[in-house]
């Protein structure tokens, strides 16, 4: 099936990023800013552009905020509970806190691209071409979510091939979240506007509350320039396609 092959596509760019972490030796502030600008904006627009729209098409107004909701909800929970695993951590930056960092960031990372990978599942079956658009956008973001994985267990002296396992692991869940995604339209399309329009809730919370923060906080002005490249990179692919 041509969309789970987009879907595991978009799941392996975790990889890409995991091997750029092995390869890079330090990257600097501002290329980490550029990067996860980059990656906010191509998920901002996404969310803004094609999932909050076809959210409103295909459904209420009810099931649009319904929908909103649960995905904000649904990352919010996430974030906590990360927050309170890593209470217990040493402040400490030794061995032992990078790669206890690395873990839970994969962790977070695996949860959040279930409805990632569902929103890929309902925007192939809500719009022509809307599926390819998502799995590009998700693609593209997880190339830096990879390195966010796969740094600080570098730093923590792990081995690169381990680095790799782990990142080749939390790039299954979005192939995982497209399946899902799959089964629950085939029972009722109302599941569509629902679906959507949660996907576009979790993405609109991970860029607000973790990427784009993170990447001001690297280089204000390089955020800015990545997250605008990013904005280009999809008019551009909306335009093409």
């Amino acid at each position: 099936m041509a969309v789970l092959w987009y879907s595991i596509l978009a799941g392996l760019a975790t990889c890409l990023g995991g091997i750029l972490a092995v390869v890079i030796q330090k990257p600097g502030g501002r290329f980490l800013a550029a990067t996860l600008g980059c990656a906010a904006g191509i998920m901002l627009a996404v969310a803004l552009f094609d999932l909050i729209p076809s959210a409103w098409l295909y459904g209420t107004l009810l099931k649009f905020a319904i929908g909103l909701i649960m995905g904000i909800l649904l990352l919010k929970m996430l974030d906590l509970t990360l927050s309170k695993a890593t209470i217990g951590v040493s402040r400490e930056r030794d061995r032992r806190y990078l790669l206890n960092l690395g873990y839970l960031v994969a962790i977070g990372i695996a949860l959040h691209d279930l409805p990632e990978g569902m929103a890929i599942a309902v925007g192939y079956e809500a719009a022509n071409g809307l599926g390819v658009v998502i799995a590009l956008a998700i693609g593209l973001h997880n190339i830096p979510e990879g390195m966010a994985i796969g740094i600080p267990l570098k730093m923590g002296g792990m081995k690169g091939r381990v680095i790799l396992l782990i990142t080749a692991l939390a790039s299954i869940f979005t192939p995982l979240g497209t399946l899902i995604g799959l089964v629950l339209v085939s029972f009722s399309q109302n599941f569509i506007s629902i679906l959507l329009a949660a996907a576009a809730g979790a993405m609109l919370y991970i860029v607000l509350k973790e990427i784009w923060p993170e990447a001001k906080r690297r280089h204000p002005n390089f955020a800015r320039l990545g997250m605008a490249l990013g904005v280009l990179i999809m008019i551009m692919v909306k335009i093409i396609h």
